[in-house]
């Protein structure tokens, strides 16, 4: 039977990699890449340079052409919009496992970060098993998370005594219009739109980094006010405009207790 891995390569540092995971490149014999267009070029030259590192088994490499997603879809028309960008992605990793590899053969496909945080490959290799005419199985190894490496990286914990902390998306925080009641640390993902601009002078401390353990990494941190805010779009933006693409993250601490809640805060509004 087909075999496919799917392997957590950790935040971009090609040192991040674990032992499972090391072992797990040494078995595959075909490694699916996609290719996101010339801007993010940068991405598929720092798999590349994880296999000429870690791959020392003859193999293949096979790129195809990563579909278009909207992106900017509004909230009500963004569910739709993942589950026709992830119906396309399927439909590619269904032929490549067909195509490419023999009926006893052992593929890869690597992941940024850990495949079980904010990663679609899973839930397509599900939908792809699910509409069958194609046998594989396959294993997941997991990886570090750009969410571990940020905190590592500020010399942080995630979370503070006795305290939960969530990890969201910047959709989610914009939308919620704050962090949630209860919730001290908030980690924010994806946030192409920068929502913790919206939160300055309400107490919160921002731990940010972006291109994680790579070469390019920044980090900014302080309380989050108006001037850090400001420092750091225009850091992200040149950024950016620079390498053609960006990945970052951040921790949002609050350091002083919310602001008590009116009636008019409640949960049924006003009374």
């Amino acid at each position: 039977m087909k075999h496919v891995y799917v392997i957590g390569i950790g935040a971009g540092d090609p040192e991040q990699l674990t032992l499972q995971a090391v072992r797990a490149l040494g078995r595959a014999e075909v490694f699916f890449l996609l290719d996101k267009g010339e801007d993010k070029a940068g991405l598929v030259r720092l798999r590349e340079e994880i296999l000429e590192r870690h791959a020392p088994r003859p193999h293949r490499i096979v790129v195809a052409t990563d579909p278009d997603r909207d992106r900017d879809a509004a909230t009500g028309a963004y569910a739709p919009a993942v589950d026709d960008w992830r119906r396309r992605r399927g439909d590619i990793y269904q032929r490549l496992i067909a195509e490419e590899l023999a009926d006893d053969g052992c593929g890869a496909f690597l992941v940024w970060g850990d495949p079980a945080l904010y990663d679609s490959t899973l839930a397509i290799l599900e939908d792809v098993h699910a509409r069958g005419g194609t046998d594989f199985d396959w294993t997941v190894v997991p990886g570090i998370s750009s969410v571990a490496t940020l905190a590592a990286r500020h010399r942080t914990g995630l979370n503070q005594v006795g305290r939960p902390v969530q990890i969201t998306t910047g959709r989610r925080l914009a939308d919620a219009g704050g962090l949630p009641q209860g919730v001290d640390d908030v980690v924010v993902m994806l946030d192409a739109r920068q929502a913790f601009g919206a939160l300055t002078g309400q107490g919160l401390h921002i731990y940010w980094g972006a291109y994680l353990g790579t070469p390019d990494e920044i980090l900014l941190a302080g309380p989050l006010d108006d001037a850090l805010a400001d420092r750091i779009r225009a850091t992200r933006a040149e950024a950016r405009a620079r390498k053609g693409w960006i990945m970052d993250t951040y921790l949002l601490r609050r350091t002083q207790p919310p602001a008590p809640r009116g009636p008019a805060d409640t949960a049924g509004g006003p009374r």
